[in-house]
């Protein structure tokens, strides 16, 4: 076989067991959190008409859009997102979906972009959105949503910055021209974070705004405060149980798609150099473009691979995170195998992750794949054991080993997993 044909395809990637644990964990905090707010899960098809995707993301994004013809010469699109495929899913289940709608979503996206540091053709997305009001509740409830996302992870010290995108817009709109709309004043504005002030001036003067309406708009941004639709907002977000120190108005604050109709915000780590780890807002308007079913919505996205690698950085991820608790080893013995078999059994009702190694091997070897496997613990099964119903269980990090019984094993072993005690 070329060796070309064993490699992952660039741009996609493997997890291995320690790495997809530790996403599954996130994911399932994730999920839980999504839950207890009242979001229901929503799964879509991979595959998609192309003809959905197309002409939705924009020029340059169509180019990114995987499509191809099908076997029943269909031509069809790899899932580039997850709202136009929702969209799709309000217009075509509207009699049998409630208006009021809350949904979460946690799949694959697939993009045909330039692999690099921390892009990747294939990623996890993770949507969060209430569809069917545009009452300010909603979107005091989805932030107050992601702050107990954070929360539940164990993020101490998470901040929300907040804007409203009709009021940035109102505040620029003077500076506009034939050559610069408001939109593309409100994408220059998104990169401040990124870029020198002087930088964004530069950026506007050559799109074609004066020098001084370009300084004009910075110095404007200095001087929005909040509005009252904010303020009601913010209130709402504090009864509902969030830190007014999480909350941050940013009159700076854009987002860069052009869709945002009122409230916007992003998510940050201060302990990872503010990094945004999740950003949204209010689109009342989006839904019934793309699919003509007229649904307001506010909603977010979060950065799922970012927030995995912000979770092991910080040590979020509890060290009992781990896959198989225990291993049973027994010496070549009809006996042996069989009590073997019924401690596996006992160990597995009890919920205890638990493998039996198949071979009868040597102890030594056994033991080295037990640590190769990152099993703590690892049972012996021989004669004498069996005898004494006492068997010797070895921890494979202390190397302490003690003669227990069954028992008195399960309550070891529990003691190691809290979710079991």
């Amino acid at each position: 076989m070329n060796k070309q044909n064993i490699q992952t395809l660039k741009g996609f990637r493997d997890f291995l067991p320690a790495d997809a644990r530790n996403r599954q964990y996130v994911s399932d905090k994730i999920r839980e959190t999504f839950e207890v707010y009242g979001f229901a899960p929503l799964q879509t098809p991979t595959l998609e008409y192309a003809s959905l995707l197309l002409g939705k993301y924009g020029e340059e994004a169509d180019k990114l859009v995987y499509t191809f013809q099908d076997r029943g010469e269909r031509q069809v699109g790899l899932r580039y997102d997850q709202t136009v495929p929702t969209a799709r899913v309000l217009s075509q289940y509207q009699n049998e979906l409630p208006k009021y709608f809350r949904r979460y979503q946690i799949q694959n996206v697939f993009r045909a972009d330039k692999p690099q540091k921390g892009r990747y053709r294939e990623f996890t997305q993770c949507d969060c959105d209430i569809f069917g009001s545009n009452n300010i509740l909603a979107d005091a409830e989805l932030l107050a949503t992601v702050d107990a996302v954070f929360e539940n992870l164990g993020f101490k010290n998470i901040v929300i910055e907040f804007n409203d995108r009709e009021l940035l817009m109102n505040s620029i709109s003077p500076f506009a021209n034939e050559k610069v709309d408001v939109f593309s004043i409100v994408q220059s504005i998104d990169k401040l974070d990124k870029q020198s002030a002087e930088n964004i001036i530069e950026e506007l003067v050559d799109k074609g705004l004066t020098r001084q309406n370009a300084e004009a708009v910075l110095s404007k941004l200095e001087k929005i405060v909040l509005s009252d639709n904010l303020n009601k907002i913010v209130q709402k977000t504090l009864d509902l149980g969030v830190d007014q120190k999480t909350l941050i108005f940013n009159p700076k604050l854009a987002r860069g798609l052009d869709y945002y109709t009122g409230l916007i915000f992003e998510v940050k780590i201060p302990e990872l150099s503010g990094s945004s780890v999740g950003g949204g807002g209010r689109y009342d308007n989006l839904i019934e473009d793309l699919s003509g079913y007229k649904m307001p919505a506010v909603g977010i996205g979060l950065g799922f691979d970012r927030i995995v690698e912000a979770c092991e950085e910080l040590n979020l991820i509890p060290e009992n995170n781990m896959g198989t608790l225990v291993m049973i080893s027994f010496f070549e013995d009809e006996t042996c195998q069989k009590k073997a078999l019924e401690i596996a059994k006992e160990l597995r009702l009890e919920k205890i992750k638990t493998e039996l190694f198949p071979d009868v091997d040597k102890l030594g070897k056994q033991f080295k794949i037990a640590e190769q496997k990152q099993i703590l613990f690892v049972i012996v099964v021989g004669e004498n054991e069996i005898k004494e119903n006492r068997f010797a269980l070895k921890n494979m990090q202390s190397g302490e080993q003690s003669l227990l019984s069954i028992e008195e094993i399960k309550k070891r072993l529990k003691s190691f997993s809290p979710s079991l005690s």
